[in-house]
């Protein structure tokens, strides 16, 4: 794919992502019998624009997302129909429903990939190198690696990051001639040196083999699902590192970084096929990352008012009293504000990366 094209293509992805989590707040609102005042797919100047029985209809000039505005959704106002009068069920449910359409693409993506693939693959041991401390400690060629410290291994890689990650030992389960085997506080000592283009590394001593099982309808469903979780996971323990102080700002991805990386994911791919393959698989793993993004507890983001509807379910059984919209709607704009300069920061950061400084 040229470079061109990507950048359409990523810019064209993030644009439907954001339309799809959008139309998840709208079609459950609808549902829930709250008020639309206007549905647009696009941000920016009107290009088009219908009027509904009540809802405005609109496409807009750039196409980086969408918006779904619900009447009374930061101010207080007398609609009985609308997002302020509706129950807290209804509020969960149609702030939880753009997270959950993301997470969905996500999945039917991961099993459309799924469904192009006659076997599913698991880690296995492929070997050892002479002076690896491994084979004492029980480890065999062909151990299927079940899991490590207690994290499961759900899809083939997961091995190589939680070994990565461990100390300096770990808890191994790995499946043998049918049976589980566990083997306590196995020594991850990285004694077996190789010659890299940063150096001397020292790693475990240990290859990584990979095992076929025939994929059936329900393994096709069951490794989506994998694939979802996995996902998740992963996102989560990047946050860790994140507030941990592992990682830094210059680890972080935006729209910029994220185009940058889908370019060369597909040009590394032999195949146009496979640069296909590889940036649906990048684009569901995006929309799961957006699906757990947006349900984090901060002010902006729908976790965050999730968090407010929690918050103000607390301060009415207390005060009797309903906590006033406003007070949310100021800590949301000031949260915003900070959430785009983080994201102007983040941008900036790229640029720089792609420049190579």
């Amino acid at each position: 794919m040229g470079t061109v094209l990507i950048v359409l293509f990523g810019i064209l992805m993030f644009g439907l992502l954001i339309a799809v989590h959008e139309f998840g707040h709208f079609i459950v609102a609808k549902w829930s019998g709250v008020k639309v005042n206007e549905f647009s797919i696009g941000m920016g100047p009107k290009l088009w624009g219908r009027q509904g029985a009540e809802t405005l209809y609109t496409l807009r000039l750039f196409p980086i997302g969408g918006y779904c505005a619900m009447e009374g959704e930061d101010e207080d106002t007398e609609d009985p129909r609308s997002f302020q009068k509706a129950g807290a069920g209804k509020k969960f449910l149609i702030l939880a429903a753009g997270a959950t359409m993301n997470f969905l693409v996500g999945f039917l993506l991961f099993l459309g990939l799924c469904a192009t693939q006659s076997n599913y693959y698991v880690d296995v041991v492929g070997g050892f190198s002479p002076g690896s401390s491994l084979p004492a400690q029980g480890l065999e060629v062909g151990d299927e690696f079940l899991s490590v410290d207690g994290h499961a291994i759900l899809i083939q890689g997961d091995t190589k990051i939680f070994l990565a990650r461990a100390g300096e030992s770990a808890d191994i389960e790995v499946l043998r001639d049918g049976r589980r085997v566990l083997l306590p506080d196995v020594a991850l000592t990285r004694s077996v040196i190789v010659q890299t283009e940063d150096g001397p590394q020292a790693y475990l001593g240990l290859t990584f083999g990979a095992r076929a099982y025939p994929a059936s309808l329900g393994d096709r469903l069951v490794r989506s699902w994998y694939q979802c979780v996995d996902t998740v996971r992963l996102v989560w323990i990047s946050l860790g590192d994140l507030f941990t102080g592992a990682v830094g700002i210059r680890d972080m991805s935006g729209p910029v970084g994220i185009v940058d990386m889908m370019g060369q994911v597909a040009g590394s791919a032999d195949t146009a096929a496979g640069a296909l393959y590889s940036i649906l698989y990048f684009v569901a793993f995006i929309a799961i990352n957006l699906a757990v993004m947006n349900l984090l507890p901060i002010p902006a983001l729908d976790g965050g008012r999730i968090l407010f509807l929690v918050v103000n379910l607390v301060y009415t059984a207390l005060t009797r009293r309903r906590l006033d919209p406003k007070y949310e709607g100021a800590v949301n704009a000031v949260f915003l504000v900070a959430l785009l300069g983080l994201m102007l920061v983040v941008a900036a950061s790229d640029v720089l990366k792609l420049f190579g400084r």
